[in-house]
């Protein structure tokens, strides 16, 4: 039987006809690795089920039915619950939890069918005492330690379970190709065959995919535009803390977040994160405040530390967790032009505590105050909250649902909240002081104002 030799871009799947010592579509050096194309006549159909074209307003289906997984806050990153023949993939560091999460959420879904859980890495026997020590025990739920792809689609028409887990999919390989288990074409094909068994059968399927040191899932780029849903686990190995985040999903948004804290039985959910990032916030500190990111639906209350302190290189550092350091190189430039702060020689430190990131620029007024505060080592009230864009030319510009913040802020006691100017007739809120600014200077003054009281604020720095 012929067989065609082809050389596969290990990181990003791009093929050649020779090696070659640097990938030309992703710049990779030294990830080209010889594989064996399918062999003549040994693959598989790749073809959807289908039918004749139809005009769309005459083609059948309701709304999609979820099927919650029993952990409400992975329920609303997956848009609801589980969704008839999706294809799910969640990546993740080593040990972050990610079969964790799927073990206790199949034990809830095991209840109302069969679930069959496949594990290419762990023996039966190792799961069962993984499962145990956090009370998994459903009798429905099936664990089948294989990865041959062909013996799995067996038991899985076979079974016809209610949803399957694949743990991982870089350890399942087919007979049709002789390269060895996650090179990219095992990867691409495998995945391939799972998304139309599950689309043909409505079986919602969940794969675990391992990833790269820069943090991106392994395998070719073409699984995560295969997949219905692309999620992300994220945290620190030493912090508790764990937020599963949706970057693709087909049935929901992509802009939901679920909070867990890993504990010594299993992931535990986090109803009210802002309660709990905030719970160690230390009190009368300079350099700490509170802002609030959107995630989704839900409005999250963190922490921003900074640290500023004089700096003994020839060029600064500005060193961030959590926060773009482009941002905070722009705001630093905004206060050193608009308010006046000398930064150039000082080495700048911040921080988002909890390990949450912040992609949104309604946390600017808060970065720049953060620095200015630890810069003259003067704190803020610890019941202010800090909301805004901050533009190049000092501005203040409005935020998105700004109300949604201030309300949360009001359910955890804080008393005072600055915001954009033209945010102001958005916002009610009782027991809530809402001060309104239009530049970084106004704030700057209202920030400080137990400092400066009706003095010209300029003073104190020189």
């Amino acid at each position: 039987m012929k067989t065609k030799t082809l050389y596969s871009c290990q990181k990003c799947g791009y093929q050649s006809a020779k090696w070659l010592g640097r990938c030309p579509d992703c710049g990779a050096w030294n990830t080209m690795e010889e594989e064996v194309a399918i062999k003549s006549g040994a693959a598989a159909s790749r073809s959807l089920p289908g039918g004749p074209p139809l005009p769309i307003n005459q083609v059948g289906g309701e709304a999609e039915m979820h099927l919650p997984t029993g952990i409400s806050e992975f329920d609303r990153v997956l848009g609801g619950g589980l969704v008839a023949g999706s294809l799910v993939l969640i990546g993740g560091d080593p040990g972050i939890g990610k079969s964790t999460l799927l073990l206790q959420a199949m034990n809830h879904v095991a209840k109302a069918g069969a679930v069959l859980y496949v594990s290419g890495e762990e023996s039966a026997r190792q799961i069962k005492l993984r499962g145990a020590r956090m009370g998994v025990n459903a009798p429905g739920l099936y664990v089948l330690a294989e990865t041959a792809l062909e013996n799995i689609l067996a038991h899985i028409a076979r079974m016809q379970p209610k949803a399957i887990v694949i743990d991982s999919i870089q350890t399942i390989f087919t007979s049709g190709l002789e390269s060895a288990p996650g090179s990219v074409s095992q990867v691409r094909e495998t995945a391939g065959r799972l998304m139309i068994m599950a689309k043909g059968s409505g079986i919602p399927v969940f794969i675990v995919g391992h990833v790269t040191k820069d943090g991106a899932i392994a395998g070719p780029r073409v699984l995560e535009h295969l997949v219905d849903t692309v999620l992300y686990f994220e945290g620190d190995s030493g912090h508790p803390f764990r937020i599963l985040r949706a970057v693709k999903n087909r049935f929901g948004s992509t802009n939901e977040i679920g909070v867990f804290e890993m504990k010594e039985g299993g992931l535990c959910e986090v109803r009210n994160p802002s309660e709990l990032f905030l719970s160690e916030r230390p009190i009368g500190a300079s350099g700490s405040v509170v802002v609030a990111s959107l995630e989704g639906s839900r409005p999250v209350l963190v922490e921003l530390q900074a640290l500023v302190s004089a700096s003994s290189l020839g060029v600064p550092r500005r060193t961030t967790i959590g926060v773009d350091h482009h941002r905070l190189s722009l705001l630093v430039a905004v206060l050193e032009k608009k308010v006046g702060l000398s930064l150039a020689g000082q080495d700048i430190f911040l921080n988002v505590a909890g390990g949450v990131k912040l992609n949104e620029p309604a946390a600017d007024l808060g970065m720049v105050v953060a620095v200015a505060s630890s810069h003259l080592d003067k704190p803020i009230a610890g019941n202010t909250l800090l909301l805004g864009e901050v533009g190049l030319t000092g501005e203040v510009r409005g935020i998105t649902q700004p109300e949604l913040r201030v309300k949360e802020a009001a359910k955890l006691g804080f008393s005072r909240c600055i915001l954009p100017a033209g945010n102001l007739k958005q916002v009610k809120a009782k027991g809530l002081e809402l001060i309104g600014v239009k530049s970084v200077d106004e704030a700057w003054t209202r920030s400080f104002r137990s400092l400066l009281g009706r003095l010209d604020h300029k003073i104190f720095l020189y």
